[in-house]
């Protein structure tokens, strides 16, 4: 991730784990007993944003090592700071210029990030490059134009007040976000035995502050274009999904997080 990605901001590790971080790895403890790799793997994650990814990784795959690679400096500091584990690098590249010779990794995974990347296709490619023969690729997006509950939320409540807001929407920002697109992703970049299924997980927020307060932090579309709001606007918008969550007797909001996940087999 970037600073410059469609005028989004990608500077606090701690706001994004606020965000959207500490659902990535409900996602990711389905995610990766589903790809099947073996423990003793050389493992890269590209576009590892906090570590969210690279912390399951190493807790639950038992691999020989971990390279996790992200563009904005401000996250790479972030996971080297979260993350104390001779197996894990990090390192700031780009996903379209990874910085490792062909055939490096046994398994390559990518969170919520392909969505992202200027050039997705010339992404694949260099995944497949630095994938050894055999190699496992996956990867997860969220599926923000449907059941990503916790932005679709947001974007609806946002869109009522103020029509512009529409064009920002994740949902329609996004296309690689959908079953058929990702799966073209990884078809077309000539992966084996492709395959593409919905990980549902559940977001808890303890409170009704628990979800509004990481909306205050900036990072990620949502959140910044919170932030360009004035008070009043940001009020009305705060106060209109506090009106639609559903808020449990204890106060507590439960909401469907889904991702759509793919993998396939390097040639």
């Amino acid at each position: 991730m970037n600073e410059t990605t469609q005028g989004q901001v990608w500077t606090s590790g701690d706001a994004y784990e606020r965000w959207i971080g500490r659902w990535s790895r409900v996602v990711a403890r389905q995610f990766l007993p589903w790809l099947g790799v073996p423990a003793g793997a050389r493992w890269l994650d590209v576009g590892c944003g906090t570590g969210a990814l690279t912390e399951v990784i190493l807790a639950s795959c038992e691999p020989a090592s971990i390279r996790g690679i992200d563009a904005s400096p401000f996250f790479v500091e972030h996971a080297r700071g979260a993350i104390d584990d001779a197996r894990a690098a990090f390192d700031v590249a780009s996903a379209d210029s990874l910085p490792f010779p062909d055939a490096s990794f046994d398994a390559i995974a990518s969170a919520l990030v392909l969505n992202f990347v200027p050039d997705p296709t010339a992404a694949m490619a260099e995944i497949r490059r630095v994938g050894a023969p055999g190699a496992v690729v996956g990867a997860y997006l969220w599926d923000l134009s449907d059941r990503m509950d916790i932005i679709r939320a947001y974007w609806d409540a946002a869109a009522e007040l103020d029509p512009d807001a529409k064009a920002l929407d994740e949902g329609d920002r996004y296309p690689l976000c959908r079953e058929d697109a990702f799966r073209e992703l990884f078809t077309a970049a000539g992966l084996r035995d492709v395959e593409v299924r919905a990980i549902d997980a559940e977001a808890v927020f303890p409170d009704f502050e628990d979800f509004w307060t990481p909306l205050l932090g900036g990072q990620g579309p949502a959140p910044a274009y919170n932030m360009t709001l004035d008070e009043e606007h940001r009020g009305r918008l705060r106060d209109l999904l506090r009106s639609r969550l559903p808020v449990a007797a204890d106060g507590s909001i439960s909401l469907l997080a889904r991702a759509w996940a793919a993998k396939g087999t390097n040639p």
